[in-house]
């Protein structure tokens, strides 16, 4: 399934009391009234993204980037063992570090659409494109208060980023649809998941979201996961660079990327 689709959901990996204390964790967080802060803390819609995943002006995602690095919680959560050992399962690797974490949350009415993209070109230090991503809903992540949508096979299709549009109904268009291989289609599915789910999406794979407009919240988890092999090839920046102290062509290590599994 995985394979073939480029994504896949896994089990619920966190009961209602583990949610409450990562909720609990982000509000402090998003207070400011940690010690230690993330790399990242800000809505997605009042500045561009060296995310790649811009906004509509009017609306609103905060984004949290690497909150393990202000919750020793969230660390935990990113070294949580179901979690790991399913991605390094499909990842087909003995060993998993941190590459970086974010938190989206898409607040009740005004939470704004996730422009459609592929997350490793998004990730221009970093090869080869294996990196996988255990996405935890925190709320119910339904249709009707903007779930991710995914395009099933996309992961295989190659870097189409630059040539990716968000239409106005907000399903994906492709600007030079000539360069698809020959017989694919691009027919994007709701990706649901339940308070406390995990579902796993490949690096490459075509993602998106519609806006928030229901009084729910969506607040979400995912840690991207590299696999051992993941090494520093930088051809553009990202806000980790400065994080990086290892060499072009060298495996991706440091304490800014923690080992969370060791097979």
């Amino acid at each position: 399934m995985f394979e073939r689709d480029g994504f896949v959901k896994g089990d619920v990996v966190l009961n209602d009391e583990e949610v409450e204390i990562l909720r609990r964790e982000l509000d402090l967080v998003l207070e400011g009234k940690t010690v230690k802060k993330p790399v990242l803390n800000r809505n997605l819609a009042s500045e561009s993204s060296e995310y790649g995943m811009s906004m509509e002006a009017s609306e609103t995602i905060v984004q949290v980037v690497n909150i393990w690095m202000a919750s020793d919680v969230y660390l935990q959560h990113a070294a949580n063992l179901a979690l790991c050992e399913d991605v390094a399962q499909l990842a087909g690797t003995d060993t998993l570090r941190i590459w970086h974490d974010q938190i989206q949350y898409k607040p009740p009415i005004t939470g704004g659409p996730t422009k459609w993209h592929q997350d490793h070109p998004l990730w221009p230090i970093i090869k080869p494109a294996e990196l996988i991503s255990a996405w935890v809903a925190l709320d119910d992540a339904v249709v009707e208060n903007g779930c991710m949508w995914m395009v099933p096979g996309s992961h295989q299709w190659g870097d189409h980023q630059r040539h990716l549009l968000h239409g106005a109904d907000h399903m994906p268009k492709h600007k030079r649809p000539e360069l698809l291989p020959e017989g694919v289609e691009i027919k994007p599915i709701p990706f649901e998941i339940k308070k406390g789910q995990v579902g796993y999406h490949h690096c490459m794979t075509w993602h998106g979201s519609l806006p928030n407009q229901s009084q729910m919240k969506r607040r979400a988890i995912a840690v991207h996961y590299m696999p051992g092999h993941i090494r520093y090839e930088p051809v553009g920046n990202h806000p980790m660079n400065k994080h990086v102290h290892v060499q072009p062509g060298e495996l991706l290590t440091g304490d800014d990327f923690p080992v969370v599994y060791k097979k």
